[in-house]
């Protein structure tokens, strides 16, 4: 039996940088792979495709450019599934071999295979061949991220009636859409199809989509999603979906509605990978979707030398905060020092447009009962959103009015996944509106909106000094 210092089961964001970083202590680190290439569900069916198939609609559709030459301008004019595929494979690729190489260069062994239990220090892996290969370790992390759930009153058939993973494996250009699910994976698959002029329809059982994000940014976006003609059914249950004897898939709600499309994607909530783990070998005991709880600050389980961290602990299930996950756990498995955490991290949902919050909402901030204004810039205010032709887009900020500090920024529109760290950097250094007002942002950019909105919320609030605005 091989011994090593720590196991890896998963390759995702979070399983790659807690190998690395257990390399890079100095340890000897095993990586377990259960598909035939590395990658796990961020770069095979979940964070990298989506983005991926994002931005290759928005160059083929020429979505950008609208603005300017009109809803019928397309860069491309019949745009298939292959021609969505083309570029999908070559990123794929492209991140596997990063990967592959990240590895090699840091001394992390990688074995492919099913990982199961033996008990709190080994762990059996079944080959692709089916041949069995135990391997002991003195720590472990699983990192396997989840699968879509697949309900029973759902006939999926992978072609008509798909679930986030078969619709990347087998992309097509469907003539119309139902989306089952306002979650961030169901919203952003719809807007993205949606951008491809397909007729989409979105169902909902709540009243309200991306509850955790400030309303006014979801108002603003739902109504950009109804003026380019999406169907929004909220308050709506889908009781089953089928295909009748045309071919065509009727999602059947419970108020006695029938929807008919082209295909439907089930995105209604995703379940932990762990069925096969053998989790009771050590002890490790999963919620009912499979998912594990884990301690916050050091991502232990139940079994204090196995940890667990990216999307199988749970929300806010980020590639970005998986990686940070990762990496605490190897520190901490083997007593190195971890930094403290910094108290507010972005969340980026990647539709057509994009959103990106961090800090507090409106509504938290309501909740918190703390005294604050609120400035608003919407990009066609800027001279670089003109330039791009764009009708909408906004910048929400929240000011503390007690000491002027800020608490919360979030946008929706062009590039607001990328805008977004200006609001992170200030925030995490408890920086003020008068960071925005007194400093100078390049000009014409987008990013000359967090001065047009703190100059926004500086004209609503009371005159405790007598600072002016530069502007």
């Amino acid at each position: 039996m091989q011994q090593y210092d720590l196991v890896v089961i998963g390759s995702g964001p979070a399983g790659r940088r807690a190998a690395i970083q257990g390399a890079k202590l100095g340890k000897s680190v095993l990586v377990v792979e259960n598909r035939m290439r590395l990658g796990g569900v961020s770069v095979h069916t979940g964070t990298i495709p989506s983005k991926t198939l994002r931005e290759t609609v928005l160059n083929l559709s020429g979505w950008r450019e609208r603005g300017f030459y009109g809803l019928a301008y397309r860069v491309k004019k019949d745009i298939e599934g292959k021609d969505l595929g083309a570029r999908l494979r070559k990123t794929l690729d492209y991140e596997i071999e990063v990967l592959e190489h990240q590895f090699a260069r840091n001394g992390v062994r990688t074995f492919g295979g099913k990982a199961k239990f033996i008990d709190t220090n080994r762990i059996c892996v079944t080959d692709h061949e089916g041949e069995e290969h135990v391997f002991g370790f003195q720590f472990a992390v699983i990192a396997v991220g989840t699968m879509p759930y697949r309900p029973p009153n759902i006939v999926f058939d992978d072609h008509t009636i798909v679930d986030s993973d078969s619709l990347v494996t087998d992309l097509r250009v469907p003539r119309s859409l139902t989306v089952v699910g306002a979650g961030v994976i169901g919203i952003e698959y719809a807007t993205i199809f949606s951008a491809l002029d397909v007729p989409v329809t979105v169902v909902e059982p709540r009243d309200a989509i991306l509850d955790f994000i400030d309303r006014e940014i979801i108002e603003e976006f739902t109504h950009d999603l109804r003026q380019r003609g999406m169907t929004l059914r909220l308050g709506a249950k889908v009781e089953s979906v089928e295909k009748d004897e045309q071919g065509w898939a009727i999602a059947h709600l419970a108020d006695g509605r029938h929807i008919r499309s082209d295909m439907v994607l089930y995105a209604a909530g995703r379940v932990g990978a762990t069925a096969d783990l053998g989790l009771d070998g050590c002890g490790v005991v999963p919620d009912e979707r499979g998912r594990l709880k884990v301690d916050p600050v050091t991502f232990q389980t139940q079994c204090r030398n196995i940890y667990a961290a990216g999307d199988v602990i749970g929300f806010p299930a980020l590639a970005s905060t998986s990686m940070e996950q990762g990496r605490i756990a190897a520190l901490h498995a083997f007593g190195a020092a971890m930094p403290p955490a910094p108290q507010f991290f972005p969340y980026g949902i990647y539709a057509v447009p994009e959103i990106s919050t961090v800090g507090l909402s409106e509504q938290e901030v309501r909740a918190q009962g703390t005294p604050y204004e609120c400035g608003v810039a919407r990009f066609r205010e800027t001279s670089r959103g003109h330039i791009m032709g764009l009708q909408s887009g906004m910048m929400k900020m929240i000011f503390s009015l007690d000491d002027r500090k800020l608490l919360g920024v979030s946008i929706v529109g062009e590039g607001a996944t990328e805008l977004i760290h200006i609001g992170q950097a200030v925030l995490n250094l408890g920086g003020t509106l008068d960071y925005f007002v007194e400093n100078t942002f390049n000009y014409p950019t987008l990013a000359e909106a967090y001065k047009i909105a703190a100059l926004d919320a500086w004209n609503r609030m009371p005159r405790t000094t007598q600072m002016a605005p530069v502007e």
